[in-house]
């Protein structure tokens, strides 16, 4: 079926949108018969008794109920490599290599791989961290996350996220959020893609507070968008895929998923720009702490701590005086994972962090530019300079990540990553 991409517009939204005009329901959200004998179903993100501000759940009108399918069965234990829970969580400081492309046709789900886990998804708390390497669109084969929302950041080659609600359009720069329970299927927009996903488990993303800021600035909500109904109607063998307590299972159905002609509500799948980033920095002295670069956060219940912190490093002026300027020298009770979408960061100038690379630096591990950046922003010249070129997105969590068996022993591991400090020497000199 043709369709002419539109999207809704603004976070967290109540949105009504429908394929064919008359298929919602007037006046009430259930009745007797809905129009053109179709289905509805109530899609609930969080409990149905939290505050009315905090409540998101979206109804939809589809073809057939999404009870209809086979038995679910085991199809694989563990994520999509399993956390090595027999080794000590390390505080050693970890960067990979990006991750190559499978030799042999592979698509979304097969091509990922898990690199760290913090928390537990049976407990609703922590988060996960992916890569993927397709070469393939999924066909006939739908996924959901039972476990957590998925923050799926490409890296190279663009996505189209086919959803219940309507269709993504993806591209390298953006991201897309697909929550809990949410059926999709990811299609290739070009021959081969690759880039993270991140897996939330605590509660949802929501835009950070603004506090000081005031009204603006940061992520603003227009600029996030959420896709129009669509849907499809196919009939054959198909395939679902569960993720659930941290297992994948599947089962089967005669139709496809994503026959929801209508929807309306504010839990919905969508995209942001990250070049729409308005960005907050100093114009004075001194470095802002990163959280002022924070795009989504899930809190915790500990106020101002975040169960998951996801921030950003685009492209930004730097103008403040008598300032050390990259990212300063630092021990934190957060755990980074830090992943380079594309050019050059500014903490990381001697090589080795490359687009599709990324660094686990777990909480009270000391962490900071690499000689050559050091060197450099404690000789140049202080004038206003426009860093151009580069995005970097950070995934902060309260734990500490455990890495995968995969991410301790791939090659892709760098063993010389402490050597990127090796020439801070003393420059003390005695009074």
């Amino acid at each position: 079926m043709r369709h002419e991409l539109k999207y809704l517009s603004g976070f967290g939204n109540h949105f009504s949108t429908e394929a064919i005009p008359g298929a919602l329901p007037q006046g009430q959200n259930s009745p007797q018969k809905v129009p053109f004998g179709l289905y509805a179903e109530q899609l609930s993100g969080t409990a149905f008794t939290v505050a009315r501000h905090e409540n998101q759940r979206s109804w939809l009108y589809r073809i057939r109920p999404s009870v209809v399918h086979t038995q679910f069965k085991l199809q694989r234990q563990g994520l999509f490599g399993p956390v090595n829970e027999a080794t000590p969580v390390t505080p050693n400081q970890l960067r990979w290599d990006p991750l190559p492309y499978p030799e042999k046709p592979t698509d979304f789900i097969d091509g990922l791989i898990t690199v760290a886990e913090s928390g537990a998804c049976e407990q609703q708390s922590g988060a996960a961290v992916h890569l993927y390497a397709a070469t393939q669109s999924m066909e006939d084969r739908y996924f959901y996350n039972a476990d957590g929302e998925l923050m799926i950041v490409p890296q190279e080659g663009g996505l189209v996220l086919r959803t219940e609600f309507g269709l993504l359009e993806l591209k390298p720069g953006e991201i897309a959020v697909v929550q809990r329970g949410m059926k999709f299927q990811v299609a290739l927009a070009e021959q081969k893609a690759r880039g993270f996903v991140c897996e939330n488990y605590g509660s949802l993303f929501r835009l950070p507070q603004l506090g000081p800021i005031g009204a603006n600035g940061l992520a603003n909500t227009r600029d996030f968008l959420a896709p129009t109904a669509w849907y499809e109607e196919k009939s054959g063998k198909f395939e679902v895929v569960s993720k659930f307590c941290g297992n994948l299972w599947s089962a089967t159905l005669e139709h496809s998923p994503l026959d929801v002609m209508a929807w309306h509500g504010n839990y919905a799948p969508y995209k942001y720009d990250l070049s729409l980033f308005q960005t907050i920095n100093t114009v004075s002295f001194d470095h802002p702490d990163p959280s002022i670069f924070t795009v989504l956060t899930s809190p915790s219940e500990l106020p101002g701590v975040g169960n998951l912190d996801v921030t950003i490093f685009p492209p930004r002026w730097m103008v403040a005086e008598h300032t050390f300027r990259p990212p300063y020298f630092h021990r934190n009770c957060m755990s980074e994972y830090l992943a380079l979408i594309y050019g050059v960061y500014d903490g990381k100038t001697k090589g080795g962090f490359v687009p599709g690379g990324a660094s686990l630096h777990n909480r009270m591990s000391a962490h900071g530019p690499d000689t050559a950046a050091y060197e450099k922003a404690t000789s140049t010249e202080l004038k206003p300079e426009y860093i151009k070129g580069t995005m970097a997105i950070l995934f902060e969590s309260r734990l500490a990540f455990r890495p995968s068996a995969w991410a301790l022993k791939t090659e892709l591991l760098q063993k010389d990553y402490q050597q990127a400090w090796k020439g801070l020497t003393s420059h003390f000199k005695r009074p």
